[in-house]
């Protein structure tokens, strides 16, 4: 008498294939993680790296508990506010992919109205008593800057909690994420059991992947502009270049956001604490240290230095949109005027390959595009620091990792035709090197 792998949980954990170091590494990235978000805030207030554990506790945040509670009910509004928008602005309805029960999920797609309401918003002057009399005040944006530390330390306290809320959730969900159930608890909880966990209609991941911290770093990196006009009196060259940057880095995610739906990060991953914290304290607090740095670092830079970022900014923006719009138009209708051109690989499984375009170019040509563009970033702080670098080496060690996952997903969904296409485009991220 055999056993099925879904009746035995033995065998099913002695055939799973764990990632990310397996149950061991979930746990001490766990542990690990929101220190290192509370000593990078620490480094970039003080411009250098400091190992000095004494210095980051006193520094990285207040230790009041008034401070902190205002600060986390603070996240909290700016996270219903967000939820405000995404259920209440006009929105497309738009359905995803097949997920393993056979049914496609809708998704409210409104996130770049959301953007602007929210930016309007934040530029928006607001009546306050003083005196007497009703004044017109800008919002106080300054308090991003006084209370970042505090701020990061509130929202590692709110993913936590979301985290231990969806990994409860997921005992109730019969449609789980095959990354997410190996039955190890911490590694489940850190991988997402729940493929795409929701309150009623309201989908808790594609919505935490871009609203929240994404928008929060873009408000993030304004307030830094305000609080270095009000030190310096004047807004630098680079400050300005890394807000259009960002913001617009920001602005291209949220416009193409039906684009996210066919990401691994919807189709395959659950929703546990390695995407709960990545997108609401990692992304808002280390992707916004560029900008913290140049408050009190800027490093004057002449216009020619400033000249050649912004060219390198548009090489690597045009390689990332490029593809990725060529890639989805191709997904949509492969017949369409702009892409019916396009040579490809039909594989076994009835899906086509790109083997001509973009993607003739390099397997991962928009992981490159991606990284140029966040190296540029890091160049307009100079070159006194390594800490505002902090982006591209860490970005570049997450491309590599996650082009490997990829590769062996796409290795098991297609096999021999997967064989096929890499000997039709050898190269993974820079033509004929790479």
């Amino acid at each position: 008498m055999t056993t099925s792998n879904a009746a035995n949980p033995y065998k099913r954990k002695e055939t799973f294939v764990y990632e990310f170091g397996g149950p061991i590494g979930a746990l001490l990235t766990i542990i690990a993680l929101p220190p290192f978000i509370l000593a990078l805030t620490y480094f970039a207030s003080i411009g250098q790296i400091s190992l000095d554990p004494a210095d980051i506790y006193a520094s990285s945040y207040s230790h009041h508990l008034p401070t902190f509670l205002k600060c986390f009910m603070g996240l909290l509004a700016w996270f219903l506010f967000q939820v405000i928008l995404e259920r209440f602005l006009p929105c497309e309805l738009v359905q995803g992919a097949e997920i393993p029960n056979g049914r496609r999920l809708t998704y409210r797609i409104n996130g770049h109205l959301a953007f602007w309401i929210t930016i309007l918003i934040v530029l928006c002057s607001f009546p306050v008593m003083e005196d007497g009399r009703i004044q017109f005040t800008a919002a106080p944006l300054h308090l991003l800057y006084d209370y970042y530390g505090d701020l990061a330390l509130a929202a590692i306290a709110w993913c936590s909690i979301l985290s231990v809320y969806l990994y409860i959730k997921s005992f109730s969900s019969d449609i789980l994420a095959k990354g997410g159930d190996s039955g190890v608890a911490i590694y489940d909880f850190y991988m997402g059991r729940e493929l795409n966990p929701r309150l009623g209609s309201f989908d808790w991941k594609e919505f935490c992947e871009l609203r929240p911290g994404l928008i929060g770093w873009a408000v993030l990196n304004m307030a830094f502009v305000v609080v270095q006009k009000e030190k310096l009196g004047y807004v630098s060259g680079s400050m300005i270049l890394v807000n259009v940057f960002q913001g617009l880095y920001v602005w291209d995610a949220l416009y193409q956001e039906r684009a996210i739906l066919t990401t691994m990060d919807i189709t395959t991953d659950g929703f546990g604490f390695m995407l709960v914290f990545g997108d609401m304290a990692w992304v808002p607090f280390t992707y916004s240290l560029q900008a913290r740095y140049l408050v009190d670092y800027d490093p004057n830079l002449g216009i020619y230095a400033l000249m050649g970022i912004v060219l390198t900014n548009c090489i690597g923006y045009s390689i990332f949109r490029g593809a990725n719009s060529q890639k989805d138009a191709f997904r949509r209708n492969p017949d369409g005027e702009d892409v019916k051109h396009l040579q490809f690989l039909q594989t076994k499984r009835g899906t086509k390959l790109l083997t001509s375009g973009y993607w003739g170019m390099a397997r991962k040509i928009n992981y490159t595009g991606d990284w140029i563009m966040g190296l540029s970033w890091c160049m307009l702080c100079g070159l006194q620091s390594v800490v505002p670098y902090f982006y591209a080496i860490y970005f570049c060690v997450l491309l590599i990792h996650r082009s490997a996952r990829d590769d062996h997903m796409c290795q098991i969904k297609y096999g021999k035709d997967w064989e096929e296409y890499k000997k039709t485009v050898p190269y993974k991220f820079i033509p004929g090197i790479i």
